[in-house]
């Protein structure tokens, strides 16, 4: 895959064989993508050729089973036609997404530009091989494509020239391929899994956080109340010039929250990537551990509980003198994040004013024990979706080491 000149002073152990994509088996080949395959690109469709009948035109958001298809009708090269189960290789596209190898799950359908129908050689290589022999090619273009953009691209003559590690014996490269196929199949089901878990929790919280259901033991009518009955709102404040090397000390214990810290947590903020210095904290607000603050700028509304001692700038608030479970609240403020976009203020960029939340109105149950065992139930659904998401990335990471151990031929199978 990648060219690298063979290192004399590397020991290369008896069996394997220093090549140009490193050590492989010395009973397996490198070859040129152009040696076993045949790649066929689809067919430019015009925008004024869309129909409403006729065959589907495979376009890139189709390939990972999404988005909507536009039809074609008229006449067109059989080499374009793509059956259920084809290899396709999409040679333009997102990072990381529809960029590479892509097996076509749909209907008959005919293929559109910017994608590569793969004719495999039969007699050589495994379809199911060569899907992940050109996933690991596919992260090796990604990572070799410099640059900030999302988009990827690779031309036909450079893909046929790619190199690929080839076992000769095909009843190996069908196990590799079971065995890789298995574990895919495992990230889907806990894919699924987690899908359907989350679903659980948000139908459990229009229930639970409205009254429509209640838990066992309670009763009584829930109230209306304005966020400002519930909680004193104070808003951040950020020290100036923001840019000043003054305010900051990575040897500090207190954390200054910025926006990026709040979207990339989930429920507790354990870690800033700034801290500030003791002169910084002078001219911020200081907020405790355990304390619920929330996004009021750009991403607006993103509730979070601190777990570490930080002070917030003027793009947060911070809900203190609680007369409700600040669990609760938390959940509560996390249903209505989706709606703060349609009140906030717009500028260059959204935002919230203190106003604004503190009129803002919620349900709230009649008692802090009826609060609390709903926030507890969301908090146990919370602690099954962090369980699943964590297995799901030790079965990705597992993955990618079995890929990088079998397409290299340091595991066999055979």
């Amino acid at each position: 895959m990648e060219l690298r000149e063979p290192n004399a002073r590397y020991l290369v152990k008896p069996g394997f064989k220093q090549t140009e994509v490193g050590v492989i088996p010395e009973d397996w080949e490198v070859c040129r993508i152009d040696s076993v395959c045949k790649l066929i690109n689809g067919r430019g469709f015009k925008p004024y050729e869309w129909q409403q009948s006729g065959l589907p035109i495979i376009r890139i958001q189709n390939l990972n089973g999404s988005g909507d298809f536009n039809y074609y009708s008229g006449a067109y090269d059989k080499k374009i036609e793509v059956e259920p189960g084809q290899l396709l290789f999409a040679w333009s596209g997102s990072r990381g997404s529809s960029f590479g190898p892509h097996v076509w799950r749909g209907m008959l359908g005919l293929l559109n530009y910017h994608t590569w129908k793969i004719q495999v050689a039969d007699g050589k290589i495994d379809q199911n091989y060569f899907l992940y022999a050109l996933r690991s090619l596919t992260a090796f273009i990604e990572d070799k494509a410099h640059g900030a953009s999302a988009l990827v691209h690779t031309q036909k003559w450079e893909m046929e020239g790619f190199l690929v590690a080839l076992p000769l014996n095909k009843i190996e490269q069908k196990a590799i391929a079971e065995a890789l196929s298995d574990a895919d199949a495992l990230i889907e089901a806990l894919e699924q899994l987690l899908a359907k878990k989350r679903q659980i929790k948000q139908g459990a919280m229009q229930e639970l956080l409205t009254g429509q259901k209640r838990l066992p033991g309670f009763s009584g009518d829930w109230k209306s109340k304005q966020i400002g009955e519930l909680a004193s709102i104070q808003r951040g404040a950020s020290p100036r010039p923001i840019d000043s090397p003054d305010w900051f000390d990575d040897n500090s214990s207190v954390g200054w929250v910025r926006i990026s810290d709040v979207t990339q947590s989930g429920m507790y903020l354990t870690e800033t990537t700034q801290r500030l210095s003791p002169q910084g904290v002078l001219h911020s607000r200081p907020v405790a551990k355990d304390s619920l603050i929330m996004s009021i700028c750009a991403t607006v509304g993103k509730p979070v509980i601190t777990k570490i001692d930080t002070c917030i700038h003027d793009g947060f608030v911070v809900f203190d003198r609680l007369s409700i479970d600040k669990i609760f609240l938390y959940y509560t403020l996390s249903s209505i994040e989706g709606d703060w976009s349609r009140h906030g203020q717009t500028g260059s960029q959204m935002n919230l004013n203190t106003g604004l939340i503190n009129s803002t109105v919620v349900l709230t149950p009649p008692s802090t024990e009826e609060q609390t065992a709903i926030a507890t139930v969301l908090s146990d659904l919370d602690a099954e979706l962090a369980a699943l998401e964590t297995k799901l990335a030790k079965a990705r990471q597992l993955k990618q080491g079995m890929m990088q151990e079998l397409l290299t031929g340091r595991i066999r199978l055979v």
